[in-house]
C-alpha cells in the first residue's frame, strides 16, 4: 500500500520490482487488497502485451491514513 500511496499508479511489473517479491507473491497479496476494495485494478494492452495497473481506492487511503495514525500512536507512546 506505501508504493502506491506514493504513486498515481503502478503496473504489475513495477510494482513487483520495486517490492522485491515473486510474482505469486504479489498477486496474493493484490488479490486481498482488491477483495477489500483498498485497490483497484485497470487491465490493458499496450504494443499487444497485457499491462495490469494497479490505484489506490479512496477506501484504501483512508485505511492506509488510518493504520499510519495508529502507528505514529504507538510510536508516540513510547518516548
Amino acid at each position: 500500500m506505501s508504493a502506491l500511496a506514493v504513486n498515481d499508479s503502478l503496473d504489475f511489473t513495477s510494482l513487483k520490482e520495486f517490492l522485491d517479491v515473486t510474482d505469486g507473491n504479489l498477486a496474493t497479496h493484490i488479490k486481498k487488497l482488491e477483495e477489500e476494495d483498498f485497490v483497484e485494478v485497470e487491465k490493458s494492452f499496450i504494443d499487444n502485451k497485457p499491462n495490469t495497473k494497479y490505484y489506490m481506492t479512496k477506501k484504501g487511503k483512508k485505511a492506509f491514513n488510518e493504520h499510519l495514525s495508529v502507528l505514529e500512536t504507538i510510536i508516540n507512546s513510547n518516548k
